[in-house]
């Protein structure tokens, strides 16, 4: 008796199983492609653990970079309170006390974007950008090829969701990264995506044929290619391993990249180059962000050539950004906020991984030499965020970034400071269903305390500095709108 009800349990939920996924494949699915709630679920559900069960770290982000490159990761899901109800565009720029008349204004799509490390060599920019992302920033990139340090070098710590890496700027160099993001720039320059460009062509039987399928396969699959069209480029700078002269490796890579990035990031606090973080130092910081900056201000306009949009196509400078390490000690801090201050840096990434390893870490692999990142450090990142944006009066653009898995993350980096968030590590355990979450979560927090712009949360923790940059922009709007009555 037992057995039957057993059975008969069984078969009535595996019926009920098949026909609410019937349901949806055939209503949801074709509608909404692979932004559809199944498609994000087998993705996020259903694939990401059995690729945390039996595919190492490394080979899974392989497989993450191709399954993007061939198109079969989700796409943004839109929420309803973001479309409708909050803005999460975000221009870091506008009040920054390093802009110059010379500078670019950027308007960020979204305040989320992806952290370097994921796209090192910038194959899948444009998948990204359609994943939800704002921004993307890729690199890495080193001036010479080089592979990196011996495997395996990327480990997970499954309970403490996070993840210890010591890649060491493993990096195709900037030779095949520039005809990689010169692709990129080409895609973003064109008015309509690729994929499209043969619906039309009705000459023949067979080609109606294959048009209608090329058609279908667009409204399902690349609904939204603008997406990728309107984000923003970041790319990321280290120096070679072997190298005697890192100033000057910054320097190649600035000029050889910086005229089709949006934004440029010197990467001085990787944990695994040696010497690296000595760059974060006094003396050697001012000397090596000088050089840069000399770099960026020396790049000529790129040329409009077969269709090219880089980044400095209107002649204005690329903003420079500098990335450092969430454990420096409070003088290195000052010294760095001073230095970018001084120097006109345009904004900071903050923060790398950490050396250090918090207490209470329950993973085997926690003690493995490298970089650790997401969870375990997205406290010791917000709070140097936090300092950082005192020390600089709240007028230095920052990108945080370091152990967000959900709006709420997000938006308490934006409190502590940030004008941008990135992800990375936390997609290893959440999936790529991730990005498309945290917009909707920060978008749902924002509206429940009333903010409807992103500049209405950042810097809140700090009283008086938020205060005084809400009186100078309602200032400067009031100021604008004084200027287009009179015009």
């Amino acid at each position: 008796m037992f057995r039957q009800l057993r059975n008969a349990a069984i078969k009535t939920v595996g019926t009920g199983v098949v026909v609410i996924g019937a349901v949806e494949v055939t209503t949801h699915l074709p509608s909404e492609g692979r932004s559809s709630n199944l498609y994000h679920y087998m993705s996020d559900g259903v694939l990401m653990p059995v690729i945390r069960r039996f595919v190492n770290p490394e080979d899974a982000h392989n497989l993450a970079i191709q399954v993007a490159k061939y198109g079969y990761t989700p796409r943004f899901r839109p929420s309803s309170v973001e479309s409708f109800s909050v803005d999460l565009s975000s221009e870091p720029f506008k009040a920054s006390i390093n802009k110059s008349k010379k500078m670019r204004n950027l308007a960020f799509p979204s305040c989320i974007g992806l952290a370097a490390g994921f796209d090192k060599d910038g194959v899948v920019i444009k998948e990204m950008l359609s994943l939800g992302f704002g921004f993307v920033e890729i690199g890495s990139i080193t001036p010479e090829p080089q592979p990196g340090n011996p495997k395996p070098r990327m480990f997970r710590l499954t309970e403490d969701k996070g993840v210890i890496n010591r890649y060491g700027f493993n990096s195709e160099g900037l030779d095949k990264v520039e005809d990689n993001v010169k692709s990129f720039c080409q895609y973003r320059s064109s008015k309509t995506a690729p994929e499209k460009s043969n619906i039309l062509d009705w000459w023949s039987l067979d080609a109606f044929r294959q048009n209608i399928c090329d058609l279908a396969l667009y409204l399902i699959w690349a609904q939204d290619h603008t997406v990728a069209q309107q984000g923003i480029l970041g790319i990321n700078l280290g120096k070679n391993k072997h190298s005697t002269d890192e100033t000057a490796d910054y320097e190649k890579g600035i000029a050889q990249l910086g005229p089709y990035a949006d934004y440029l990031v010197v990467n001085i606090s990787s944990p695994n180059t040696p010497g690296l973080r000595a760059l974060q130092k006094r003396e050697p910081i001012r000397r090596l962000l000088k050089a840069a900056i000399r770099a960026r201000d020396n790049i000529s306009p790129l040329m409009r050539v077969d269709g090219i949009r880089g980044g400095n196509v209107d002649g204005r400078d690329i903003p420079l950004f500098v990335k450092i390490a969430p454990d420096i000690s409070s003088e290195e801090m000052e010294d760095i906020a001073a230095a970018v201050i001084e120097i006109g840096v345009d904004g900071m990434v903050i923060s790398n991984t950490s050396n250090q390893r918090p207490s209470g870490l329950l993973s085997k692999a926690s003690g493995e030499e490298g970089g650790l990142s997401g969870a375990p450090i997205k406290d010791m990142s917000t709070e140097c965020i936090r300092k950082m944006y005192h020390l600089t009066n709240g007028e230095i653009p920052i990108i945080g970034v370091g152990g967000v898995g959900s709006g709420h993350d997000a938006y308490e980096k934006l409190k502590a400071g940030a004008s941008l968030v990135q992800i990375y590590s936390m997609l290893v355990y959440e999936g790529p269903g991730l990005v498309s979450r945290v917009r909707r979560e920060l978008a749902e927090i924002m509206l429940e305390n009333g903010q409807r712009k992103v500049e209405d949360v950042i810097g809140i923790d700090h009283e008086e500095i938020y205060w005084r940059r809400r009186e100078d922009r309602s200032r400067n709007e009031r100021t604008q709108e004084k200027i287009i009555v009179d015009e």
